[in-house]
């Protein structure tokens, strides 16, 4: 097992923005892709998102995905004006690197293993297809970003 949640692979990295369609459009032309969909969050009933320890309802985002290597996919999101830890950021940062992720099982776990670390759970809900879960965890102090933890079931 390698570091603190077992894996050094990183699956995706992601980017909080003011204007997703925007940016999804540059970046299409610069990878020379087609432009991919637009997606929300999901559904609370679904999501059961938390952001700091609370239900969060009203916590959304619009979510853009380029897959840009063997496994891994840079994703674009834009908050929806609602606390989470992606509107935070940007109402704090600015437009940036928001966090990268990694694929785990035994998310519980991995969660724990991360706050024995040092790292705050500050945001987790269940993807909006219901197909799996993710978990962020604060490292911006230490490693001067989110990191994602996801599992897909």
């Amino acid at each position: 097992m390698a570091g603190v949640i077992g894996t050094d692979v990183i699956t995706q990295v992601a980017l909080v923005v003011r204007d997703i369609e925007k940016v999804k459009a540059k970046f299409a032309a610069f990878l020379g892709v087609s432009v991919p969909n637009t997606v929300d969050g999901g559904k609370y009933e679904v999501t059961g998102t938390v952001v700091y320890g609370k239900p969060a309802p009203e916590a959304n985002c619009l979510m853009a995905f380029f897959n840009v290597g063997p496994g891994v996919q840079l994703e674009l999101i834009q908050p929806n004006g609602v606390e989470s830890c992606w509107q935070d950021f940007l109402d704090q940062h600015g437009e940036g690197l928001h966090h990268i992720a990694f694929g785990v099982k035994n998310m519980d776990e991995k969660i724990r293993a991360c706050q024995e670390f040092g790292l705050n759970c500050v945001q987790r809900g269940k993807y909006g297809s219901g197909g799996g879960e993710y978990a962020y965890l604060d490292g911006q102090k230490d490693l001067k970003c989110f990191i994602e933890l996801l599992e897909s079931y």
